[in-house]
């Protein structure tokens, strides 16, 4: 790959380099001066400490270039090389381009740099007035006397007209155009170009680019509106092709090559922008790696994922930023994908974005959905993307999507309150549909390792699903009483109460048991608020009255809920859920303190009912055979419900929730995002420079 390379321990005194932060302009041209820089072999960065060396060791040569490159224009001149050889990849074929893909990555790691290091020290400004530098007349004139002296005499004219030109600093007129040239090349790059083992690196690096481009936003803190950068990125005209492309290299899961620039079959480059996509379908998938890591914790997977699949992990990140930024504005990119449908569909009604396989993209999520950028694309896509929430609920293996994020959430503790919210969200957007709510009963799971509660050799997924919803509900009551979640939590239930079916045993314990657990905790407090103001009870000085009064009425409504969800039950399902009548019988005592409470009382009136009819009946039986089993009492709850008419229970209004967005969603959003940024993606910033990120961030 050529006779200079260059080594990273090298780069701070690489003459190269050194050339071009110095004070000499260096011509776009001049072939000798880029065949030799970009001539390096690099190891990228794999997390923060490699990072860090590399910027350590790229500091000097970047102060060098903020201070000189204003008046050299060098930038402008690789950034017309990278632009240059972008085009010339088009025409190239693949024998011919190998060494041509390697220098424009290298042009294109150094830009990156650079953008890096302006962004995390100065503005955007600053970095805009570094795309559009010129030289000024005098070192333009010495580079061009330069090509035509001897080495001596050019290094003495370069002087010359470095000490003449040191003090004058130029104004840099910004227009942006030469930024939107390159824009437009990146973009073509990643769309046009076929992802092939020796340009796996190019495309991953043309995304981390963009990533890199849109990270001002992390050390700016004017609003995205008013930043060019931005209004640059987002005004793009190919945000179809970008977002396609980008959510193919998800899907694909293309695994990194173990080369980055080996060898290829020959070929051309010369693929128009259907052909390109089409053909990350042949490029050669290797999945095994990620399967072994499913039954890992989250942090592993994404840390699995980032490191043997960095350009399906970074295009997922740049997808999230690209979508969740700019929402009150007509975002194309967001637009794109809300409205992409299914390529083995021809579809009939609304505009269509583009086309992609959602089975290729729906496997790949049921793999990562323990990731939380994957759960929040698939949190996009089920809540704004009706074509793709309607392909979910007819697939059969609903059990591959759920169970890990059941898992997600039965691991609370070890992941961050934003992908607890984001798995229940995708829990209730999934039981707004009657279809999923049947069909988790009827698909049975054996052996559920993962869930140490309890031993169960055989659960419903519905099941399954109530048990864990239930458990987060009373973690969320006792660790982080946040009221929007176990909102979510109930909404979730409720919505599937009225196709409960065939309940587990233990199901049937653990939803009687929640009530249980709450009433008892609202009997508590409701003592102590009637306790005199200087008793005992309130010497913890951080809990007050006040907020005793706010807990209660907040255990109010999650007790009302859960009432009504057994009468919801109760009402539709009371034949197919003998398990629950049992345990209603069995717990009775628990409701006797809420029949007179105003609250409960005409929810409770139905329980009653309930538990009366099937009580009279086993007393009769009692009387006749003396005491019953387990298997007799549920033999006579069987025959009673197939007796058992729901038109002498209230009539309550039908559990429906829907999931609506709250308002001025990019607050939660944005901060969320660029903290997955951080903490999961390959370009690592640095955290001391964030300014505009509230959410907890670890680079």
């Amino acid at each position: 790959m050529g006779i200079n390379v260059s080594r990273t321990a090298d780069l701070g005194s690489n003459q190269w380099l050194q050339r071009f932060v110095g004070r000499q302009h260096i011509a776009h041209d001049d072939e000798a001066f880029w065949n030799a820089l970009l001539n390096y072999n690099i190891v990228l960065p794999e997390n923060s400490q490699d990072q860090l060396n590399l910027d350590s060791r790229l500091e000097a040569l970047c102060q060098s270039f903020i201070g000189n490159n204003l008046k050299t224009g060098n930038f402008g001149s690789l950034v017309t090389v990278f632009l240059e050889k972008t085009s010339e990849l088009l025409s190239l074929s693949d024998q011919e381009s190998n060494m041509h893909v390697w220098q424009t990555f290298n042009a294109l790691f150094i830009i990156r740099s650079l953008v890096k290091y302006i962004n995390e020290t100065g503005s955007e400004f600053q970095l805009l007035q570094h795309f559009e530098a010129m030289p000024n007349a005098e070192l333009l004139q010495a580079a061009l006397e330069q090509q035509q002296q001897t080495p001596a005499e050019s290094a003495t004219i370069a002087m010359e007209a470095t000490e003449q030109s040191a003090a004058a600093a130029v104004p840099v007129i910004v227009d942006g155009s030469k930024f939107e040239t390159f824009i437009d090349a990146l973009v073509n790059l990643i769309v046009v170009i076929p992802v092939k083992e020796f340009t796996y690196h190019l495309h991953l690096e043309a995304v981390n680019m963009l990533i890199t481009l849109l990270s001002v936003h992390l050390f700016a803190q004017q609003p995205t509106d008013k930043s060019i950068v931005f209004r640059t990125v987002f005004k793009c005209q190919h945000a179809n092709v970008l977002m396609s492309a980008l959510l193919h290299f998800v899907s694909r899961m293309v695994e990194v090559p173990h080369t980055m620039f080996g060898s290829s079959s020959a070929g051309s480059f010369v693929f128009g922008i259907a052909e390109s996509l089409l053909s990350i379908f042949t490029f050669r998938k290797q999945p095994d790696v990620l399967k072994a890591g499913q039954a890992a914790g989250g942090g592993e997977l994404s840390q699995r994922f980032r490191t043997h699949y960095p350009l399906a992990n970074q295009s997922l990140l740049l997808i999230l930023i690209l979508t969740n930024h700019c929402t009150a504005q007509d975002n194309a990119y967001r637009t794109s994908l809300f409205s992409c449908a299914d390529s083995k569909d021809s579809p009939k009604q609304g505009a269509v974005s583009f086309q992609i396989d959602f089975s290729a993209v729906y496997e790949t999520l049921c793999t990562i959905v323990t990731i939380d950028q994957a759960t929040l694309l698939l949190y996009l896509l089920l809540h704004r993307n009706e074509r793709f929430y309607r392909f979910v609920m007819q697939q059969q293996d609903l059990e591959q999507l759920v169970i890990p994020i059941l898992q997600t959430l039965y691991n609370a503790p070890d992941s961050n309150s934003h992908h607890i919210y984001m798995s229940l969200i995708v829990l209730l957007i999934l039981s707004e549909d009657e279809g999923f709510n049947k069909n988790v009963h009827t698909i049975m799971l054996k052996n559920i390792t993962w869930y140490t509660e309890r031993t169960i050799s055989e659960i419903s997924l519905g099941g399954i699903l109530i048990l864990i919803v239930i458990r987060t509900i009373q973690y969320n009551m006792l660790k982080m009483r946040d009221k929007y979640l176990h909102t979510n939590c109930l909404a979730a239930l409720a919505n599937m109460s009225g196709h409960f079916r065939a309940l587990h045993p233990y199901v049937a314990q653990r939803l009687v048991s929640l009530f249980e657990t709450l009433a008892r905790k609202h009997t508590r407090l409701d003592a102590q608020l009637k306790e005199p103001a200087d008793s005992a009870v309130f010497v913890n000085v951080s809990t007050t009255p006040e907020d005793m009064l706010q807990d209660l009425s907040v255990l109010e409504e999650v007790l009302r809920m859960v009432l009504e969800i057994l009468n919801s039950c109760l009402t539709n399902q009371l034949v197919y859920c003998p398990n629950l009548v049992y345990t209603l019988l069995y717990k009775r005592s628990v409701f006797e303190g809420f029949r007179s409470h105003h609250a409960f009382q005409d929810v409770i009136q139905n329980i009653d009912m309930v538990v009366g009819f099937f009580s009279s009946r086993l007393q009769r039986v009692q009387e006749q055979r003396g005491e019953l089993g387990v298997n007799e009492v549920l033999e006579v709850i069987s025959k009673g419900a197939s007796q058992w008419s729901s038109d002498r229970l209230r009539k309550f209004p039908d559990l429906k929730f829907k999931y609506v967005e709250e308002d001025a969603p990019e607050e939660f959003f944005i901060p969320y995002v660029w903290t997955l940024v951080c903490k999961y993606g390959c370009v690592h910033f640095s955290s001391e420079s964030i300014k505009s990120v509230t959410t907890d961030i670890a680079c």
